[in-house]
């Protein structure tokens, strides 16, 4: 062999070796050194390998639900679902038992097996719910790779979607919130958290402990390594995941959702509440939720618990501060020819009115004329008063629950405002336009809804809840929110009792006539806030029905809408007819 041949050969022989080196260093590398934390990606090989090998069915993500008053599910369903394994392909099984019990036919249970590559429970993405005594019969037959469990069932209705809120994978906000957990192994860098509404507000008590699941390990092939052994794996502690229990009515939620679709409102919504409780019954917030972006347009936005310009709501303000400061009312009579500010005539014309009647008609120039009164006697008198009926500060629960200091029920809720420049108060076009509702005042729908509800039960403001109370997993109580007072003040029982009249007399002969038919008798009042946009407004109704029986507070506001294209009114009076329907129905009538 010549010089230049056996030069080449060793080269070969060379290379041949490095590779070879280089290949069983990787090789130990990955085997050996770096098993737990492989690459920049820091990947666990041995879990890795073993999830490669494992196949499993997750029955239970382990993030707390919602459920509503009664105990409805609203983000999920829980219960016990037929969870089938493919290698009972391969085996003899009781097929037909199985069938007979759970009420389908042997060919549909066998042929969803047959198709099945990986462990499935029966019925698709909404399994067949089963009967206590349908999950016992099937444990009872001890069958391998056939069980009857508990099984976390996401839905994909979005029930009072703002007010519940969206939960989304973000690295830094865990991070920041979770950190700890984190380094502890207590929770995966995959974790979801609530960004929004009461996920967000909840998130710590959903915060799930681990996945249930169960598993069995293939081969290659799919076919069982170790027989036909599935595992059950779950979090040690037996009292979680948690349920939140919603004051939500599920069907009136539903019902009010309808309600606003079918009018096709683009933005607003409405707020329900219990008058006695101040519990929110239902909510409904509109663009709705873009689910691929929702933090990234308007939809992102409850708009219930922004503040917006209420215009003529306004007004039971100014009339509570004129009835409590005895300002004169009685015999006294206004021009509702005039203009808001008194120096021409009004694109709406109705004549010498006095006090009820302005009100029942919603006469600008009055109550200009009222807070020009008022606050030469007091400048502060409209946030006074504004105060009592709990339209400036956040109105949602807050207090204290276990180590949270302030816990807040509704975290986005934003505070409302009347003026924004004290001087304002001493400019009169500046002081007539506030006691309609227009310059600087936003209040959010919320707390409109809430200002009804405590004219309605007497005077005595109240947080509003949303939520009731945090279940363990097994439905004892973990902690109870506790009705609370807004504020120290009441409203006098004279000054209600005029309210009330008041609101009434809208129905009878005022704004809100259209309502005098309705299977309920209503007590109101209508609001048309100018935005600053030619023909723009926001449409607001807002009362309590039945009048004289309270049960419920409910404000409709359609926003940025077509002054001559709103539905605020129709909307409101469909709720309040399907209301009437569905408590007949279960043979509860309010009347």
């Amino acid at each position: 062999m010549s010089i230049k041949l056996k030069r080449r050969a060793r080269a070969v022989v060379t290379i041949v070796l490095l590779v070879l080196i280089g290949l069983i260093a990787r090789l130990a590398q990955i085997q050996l050194f770096t098993t737990e934390d492989f690459s920049k990606h820091h990947i666990n090989l041995i879990e890795a390998s073993v999830k490669q090998r494992t196949q499993s069915i997750i029955l239970d993500s382990g993030r707390g639900r919602f459920i509503d008053k009664n105990d409805e599910p609203i983000t999920g369903d829980y219960y016990p679902s037929l969870v089938l394994f493919p290698f009972l392909n391969d085996t003899t099984w009781p097929s037909k038992q199985i069938a007979s019990i759970i009420g389908v036919s042997e060919h549909t249970l066998i042929n969803a097996v047959k198709n099945a590559n990986a462990p499935f429970a029966f019925g698709g993405e909404n399994p067949i719910k089963l009967t206590k005594q349908q999950q016992e019969k099937i444990n009872e037959l001890k069958v391998p790779g056939v069980f009857a469990l508990y099984q976390q069932v996401k839905t994909e209705q979005f029930i009072g979607e703002h007010l519940i809120g969206l939960v989304r994978q973000n690295d830094q906000l865990l991070k920041k919130k979770y950190g700890e957990k984190l380094e502890r192994g207590l929770i995966s860098a995959n974790t979801e958290i609530g960004i929004t509404g009461l996920q967000k507000a909840f998130d710590e008590f959903l915060l799930p402990e681990g996945e249930s699941k169960l598993l069995y390990h293939v081969d290659q092939l799919g076919e069982p390594l170790f027989g036909l052994n599935v595992k059950y794996t779950a979090p040690a502690n037996p009292y979680y995941p948690t349920a939140i229990k919603t004051t939500i009515n599920k069907s009136i939620q539903l019902l009010a959702d309808e309600t606003v679709d079918h009018f096709d409102m683009k933005k607003g919504g409405l707020v329900l509440l219990d008058v006695e409780t101040s519990d929110v019954v239902a909510m409904v917030s509109r663009p709705r939720i873009n689910h691929k972006n929702p933090l990234g347009d308007e939809g992102g936005k409850n708009q219930m618990i922004e503040p917006q310009i209420p215009g003529s709501i306004f007004k039971v303000v100014t009339a509570l501060a004129a009835i409590e400061e005895n300002v004169k009312l009685g015999g006294r009579t206004f021009n509702c020819d005039l203009n808001l500010y008194g120096d021409g005539l009004d694109k709406r014309q109705l004549g010498v009115l006095n006090f009820e009647q302005s009100f029942a008609n919603s006469c600008n120039y009055t109550f200009a004329k009222l807070a020009e009164d008022l606050i030469s006697r007091n400048p502060d008198f409209f946030e006074e008063y504004a105060n009592k009926l709990g339209l400036i500060e956040a109105v949602g629960w807050q207090g204290d629950v276990f180590h949270f200091q302030n816990f807040y029920q509704f975290p986005e809720e934003q505070s409302g405002q009347i003026w924004l420049n004290d001087h304002d108060k001493k400019v009169k076009k500046a002081i007539n336009q506030t006691a309609i509702g227009q310059k600087d005042v936003k209040i959010s729908p919320l707390s409109v809804a809430n200002m009804m509800a405590t004219i309605a039960r007497g005077g005595k403001a109240k947080q509003v809840r949303a939520v009731s109370e945090i279940q363990y997993k097994n439905g004892t109580t973990l902690y109870s929110f506790p009705n609370q007072a807004l504020g120290d003040e009441r409203l006098s029982p004279y000054s209600v009792m005029k309210i009330k009249d008041l609101l009434e007399h809208v129905i009878s002969e005022g704004t809100g006539m259209r309502y005098k038919n309705l299977p309920y008798q209503l007590a109101g009042k209508s609001g048309t806030a100018e935005t600053g946009r030619d023909g723009i407004v926001n449409k607001w109704f807002a009362g309590y029905f039945p009048a004289h029986a309270p049960k419920y507070a409910l404000v409709v506001v359609e926003l940025e809408a077509d002054e001559y294209n709103t539905h605020t009114y129709d909307i409101f009076e469909k709720l309040v007819k399907e209301l009437y329907k569905l408590h007949n129905e279960n043979g509860n009538s309010l009347k």
